[in-house]
Parts: structure tokens; sequence; C-alpha cells
């Protein structure tokens, strides 16, 4: 069984046209971009990936006002929608829905979807919070590169008045807070005032690939001491500083050493998959061997032989029992 705590299905299918209710390798067929596909929900099925924290990314460069965002972000739940409605997925939004889709799955399949926000500008508001969860929205990512709530990748900065107003928000409605994509003094200045679940759905080690988008060794610490648990990525571009599209794919050896090195500071309980491998890059730009979501589980193989599991799905389910 496993869990991938993001993926960006929505954007997918409905900003890129990619229709996911195909065989991956119908899609393949079809889809002639350079970024190859490698998810679809039949992959998803065929990989025995039970839950996946699956996105409402609204890109920044088109939408550029809150309004905007807000009617696109919409337009991606009801992607989600309809396809529960076509019995293609189950959307997840308690305990008692989580552990009802499980025992379903173990019979049927159908992945269970957790709806994320990455990047918090289709919230209009703070006060707008108690909509989004009423549509089904558990967790919320601050900034991707930027927002009017904190400072995000590429874009160093602190939380702003109105990141803390949605922080407290989010507090009241019982959402999770997602630290990935967080500027370094936006992620410090957040946890000052968040005292619930949190995690980095999708994050590596700065030390081994030394760029703001992934956590400081004193953040990895922070995500331990509060039982947060971190989604490695493997996309060759955040596993080895210098790689670049068009060279070779690296080995699975690489993502490994990610998941070793977060081990080492958090332990094996805290550390999962959050593989983003439809979030703007494909086939080529992940390692060799990672072609579809089937083998999420050879990502894990470096893993002690008793914690192989907890990483590849039951460290996020034990995290999301805990709160959802």
């Amino acid at each position: 069984m496993t869990v991938d705590a993001h993926l960006d299905l929505a954007h997918n299918a409905l900003d890129l046209g990619r229709d996911l209710t195909l065989s991956l390798g119908e899609l393949r067929k079809i889809d002639s971009r350079a970024d190859i596909p490698t998810v679809t929900i039949p992959a998803l099925c065929d990989g025995n990936v039970a839950v996946v924290f699956g996105t409402l990314w609204v890109d920044p460069k088109k939408f550029t006002d809150p309004e905007s965002a807000h009617k696109h972000a919409l337009k991606q739940l009801d992607v989600y929608r309809r396809w529960q409605d076509q019995g293609l997925i189950r959307l997840v939004d308690s305990r008692e829905g989580l552990e009802a889709h499980l025992s379903r799955w173990q019979q049927d399949r159908v992945p269970g979807l957790i709806v994320l926000i990455e990047g918090a500008e289709p919230i209009r508001t703070p006060e707008e919070v108690s909509f989004w969860r009423n549509q089904g929205v558990r967790l919320v990512a601050l900034a991707w590169t930027k927002s009017r709530y904190a400072g995000g990748t590429g874009n160093p900065g602190g939380l702003t008045e109105l990141g803390g107003e949605l922080l407290q928000a989010m507090t009241d409605s019982n959402m999770a807070l997602d630290t990935s994509h967080l500027a370094e003094q936006s992620f410090w200045e957040a946890l000052e005032i968040w005292k619930g679940p949190v995690s980095a759905s999708h994050s590596n080690p700065r030390t081994l690939v030394p760029t703001d988008r992934h956590l400081t060794d004193e953040m990895i610490a922070e995500l331990g001491k509060r039982n947060g648990v971190i989604g490695i990525v493997p996309f060759n571009k955040f596993l080895q500083p210098g790689w670049e599209r068009g060279q070779a794919r690296l080995s699975l050896d690489v993502p490994k050493k990610h998941l070793e090195y977060l081990a080492n500071r958090v332990g094996w309980d805290k550390v999962g998959i959050g593989s983003d491998m439809d979030g703007g890059f494909g086939l080529n730009e992940l390692p060799a061997g990672l072609d579809e979501p089937r083998d999420l589980i050879k990502v894990v193989q470096g893993a002690p032989l008793e914690a192989r599991e907890l990483v590849l799905g039951e460290n996020w389910l034990r995290w999301l029992r805990s709160w959802l």
C-alpha cells in the first residue's frame, strides 16, 4: 500500500488537457509533449496507491489576482468531484472516511484523494477558510513562489499579517499546514504561531541540494519534533545539484540517500513519499527505473526492511489518523 503525498492531478487534467482516465500507455501514445506522462488514475490503481494528496494548484503567472485564482481552484476541485462521481476516486475528508476508504480499497483499488491547496492565493481572505473546509480541503500550503500570506521558493520573506490571520483560521477549521515551498523566514514565523498538524508534503534536504526549495537540518529537526512527516521528491533536479534536463537519468540510489539523510535526523517513522511526479516534469526527469506509480516501491528499498512499509505509506496514514 502506497501513499503519495503530492500529485497535481487536477492541474494535469484541466490545465494540460490530459485524460487521466486513460491507461498510462494509452496517454503516452497520444501525448507528444517532452514531459512524458507518468501518472494516470488507472496507473495509480495498478501501482497499489491507496491514498494521494491531490492538489489545487493555480499558476500564479496566469492567475494573478485572488478572484481568478479562487475561480480556477474551484474548477480543479470540480475535476476531482467528477472523478468521484464516475467511481474513479474517493474523496476523503475525515478519519472515519479514511478508514472506510481503506477497507473498500482492499477490494476495489480505487485511490482515495485528500485535497491540498498548494499556494494559498485561491483563499481570497482568511475568513474564507471555513468555506474551503466545507468543500473538502484539509491541507494548505501558504505559498508556492510567494503569496499574499508568506514568502516562498525563490522569494525570501516572512509571514505577512494576513498570513498570521490565515493560520488562525486554519486552526479554527482543523486544517493541516504543509510547509513545502515556504521561505525559511516564513517557515519559522509560521511555526511560532502554528500548533496544529504540520508536514512537508514534498521536500528534500537542503544539505544535499542547497537551494531554498528544500529544508535545512534545523527545519527538518523541527518538523520531527512536531511529529510531522516529510515526503521526498524523486525529481532529478531536486536530488542532485547541477542536474539539468537532457542529462542522463539518475540512479535510484540517489533518492535512497535522501531518505536515509532524513531518517538519520527524524527517524524512519517520519519519512514518506510526496512524489510530485506529474508536477511540471516527466519520465526523463525521474531516476532510471521510476517510470510510473508502481515503481515508487523501488524508492523505499534502500530503507531497512522493517521501515519500508512505514515509508511507503504507513507513516502518512498514522499522521492523517492523528488529526483528520
